[in-house]
């Protein structure tokens, strides 16, 4: 598996955004989804990634800094088949490197309270994530749950 910076360009990456943000919508109210849709992802504040394997899209992440300091993780997700293969595990093992050496301390998270999303909290609590409270521009919200994690100084 290759883990590197994707420009959003093929249409692995394209399909596997869309049906990211159709289940949003499937499993969230409106007002509840905070996916970025392609064009937000391709802001300069976000830096995206995609795992590949033999040219197949396995995976993507993204992470968008919030201040020097403090950066937050989006767009997390694995390809139906793909999944139950560590996919997920390495996308988010290579963004905490990449955070460090970014400068980050502090990386936070949004994802959803409904039991579709409990696969997703475990891996990060797996990582050392802890529940918080809203971050940056998020308010309270019963159908978000948010997560944060200090890294390791260098």
């Amino acid at each position: 598996m290759q883990i590197a910076v994707d420009t959003l360009s093929c249409d692995g990456v394209r399909g596997l955004l869309e049906e990211h943000l159709a289940d949003m919508y499937a499993t969230s109210p409106p007002e509840s989804v905070h996916a970025l849709d392609m064009q937000a992802l391709k802001h300069e504040s976000i830096t995206f990634w995609s795992a590949r394997e033999n040219n197949r899209v396995l995976g993507c992440v993204a992470l968008k800094r919030l201040s020097d300091s403090h950066g937050e993780i989006k767009s997390m997700r694995s390809a139906p088949n793909a999944r139950h293969r560590g996919v997920a595990s390495a996308l988010l093992q290579h963004l905490l490197i990449q955070a460090n050496q970014k400068g980050l301390r502090r990386l936070s998270l949004e994802t959803g309270t409904m039991d579709y999303f409990e696969p997703a909290k475990n891996l990060y609590r797996k990582f050392g994530f802890v529940e918080c409270s809203p971050f940056a521009d998020y308010s309270p919200d019963p159908n978000s749950c948010f997560m944060t994690l200090l890294l390791k100084d260098k």
